[in-house]
């Protein structure tokens, strides 16, 4: 089990009693974002970083075209991961340890906070 995967059942686990069928595509849907901000925002660290060293890898344009079809994926991804066996797998593991509870707010605002990073590093110059 990875981090992606403990955040997945904290965020399913805190959801549930609320949202009961739409708690998997909450959790699901955070999980991408979470992933999809962490890759813009090593996007955007080595496109600065290649700029410092004056290298020319390749335009903006096809950044964010890599961007947009690499998010896809992660959402493609994600679906196909945590809807099937693996949730289930999560669920019996995580039953068996109770200490991995973390702060719903703070989860809530990581994908904010990386986004956050990005854009202050996208800034800069």
């Amino acid at each position: 089990m990875n981090t992606f995967d403990i955040l997945f059942y904290n965020i399913f686990t805190y959801f549930k009693p609320k949202f009961k069928q739409k708690s998997n595509s909450i959790a699901i849907a955070y999980i991408s974002v979470l992933q999809c901000s962490l890759l813009m925002l090593l996007g955007v660290f080595f496109a600065r970083f290649f700029n410092q060293m004056n290298m020319s890898t390749m335009s903006a344009e096809k950044a964010w075209t890599l961007f947009v079809l690499a998010s896809g994926f992660v959402f493609f991804k994600n679906w196909i991961q945590y809807t099937g066996k693996k949730r289930m797998m999560i669920h019996t593991r995580m039953n068996k340890r109770s200490n991995w509870k973390y702060n719903i707010w703070l989860l809530l605002l990581l994908p904010i906070i990386v986004l956050g990073l990005t854009f202050i590093l996208f800034q800069a110059t």
